[in-house]
């Protein structure tokens, strides 16, 4: 569970999805749907293509694509920015193989907004790192997505980010605890600034290090409660799971 205090009145609804724990909470005036995953112990992986290299795309396309080894999706929700044909904008690891290298240059649009960061599942663990730190470090990551802006890095805020901002979006993304046992996503059921939502990671959910995975395309799938947010195809997909009865 959240373990984070938050604002009176904030959770208003729970349900469990097996250690996948997801929360409505409010900050700020502001509504999220936040789940928390136990990385030390739930099966968390990175989706993009199927067996054959066609793009999964939905959250049903990875539900089809699991149902084969008797899995399941317990929750998901989309996981990094892309280009028009689905591939990711920057760096890709899946299942230890590597589809997009790291990008560490800025550009144009959010990703370029540095810093920027990547979420790196590893054995029994899972982190946000800045991206040069990423690179310092060089981890040994099963699975990675590369977005951006860093929502917090090291306890601050991204150093962009305005409190009078005008530019609102919904948003999702992802923080982490220091030991990476506690990955955190977060989407937001009201449109926020990058200011308001990362402010919900640094002071409600502790998260040290957080990321923005994108906005106005955010979706999320969470069994426990029966939702399935439906679209257009997306890019790279980050979910849980687990096996099927």
């Amino acid at each position: 569970m959240i373990r984070a205090l938050v604002t009176l009145g904030a959770v208003l609804w729970a349900a469990q999805a097996g250690a996948v724990s997801c929360e409505k909470v409010t900050h700020d005036a502001k509504r999220y749907t936040v789940c928390e995953v136990d990385a030390a112990n739930q099966d968390l992986r990175l989706f993009l293509n199927d067996d054959n290299g066609d793009l999964l795309g939905h959250f049903s396309s990875v539900n089809d694509a699991l149902a084969d080894d008797g899995k399941r999706l317990a929750f998901a929700m989309n996981a990094g920015m892309y280009h028009d044909d689905r591939s990711p904008v920057g760096h890709y690891v899946e299942n230890g193989q590597e589809q997009m290298r790291v990008i560490a240059n800025p550009g144009p649009g959010n990703f370029g907004l540095l810093p920027n960061g990547v979420f790196c599942i590893r054995e029994g663990r899972a982190d946000v790192f800045e991206t040069l730190e990423f690179v310092d470090q060089s981890p040994d990551c099963q699975f990675a997505t590369q977005s951006g802006p860093m929502l917090v890095i090291d306890g601050a805020l991204h150093p962009r980010f305005l409190p009078d901002s005008t530019s609102v979006f919904v948003r999702n993304g992802v923080g982490t605890s220091a030991d990476g046992t506690r990955a955190v996503f977060v989407i937001s059921d009201d449109y926020v600034t990058f200011h308001e939502f990362g402010s919900l990671f640094r002071d409600v959910l502790e998260t040290p290090n957080a990321l923005f995975f994108d906005g106005n395309i955010s979706r999320m799938y969470e069994r426990a409660s029966n939702r399935s947010d439906v679209g257009f195809s997306l890019g790279p997909i980050v979910g849980v799971v687990e096996d099927a009865p």
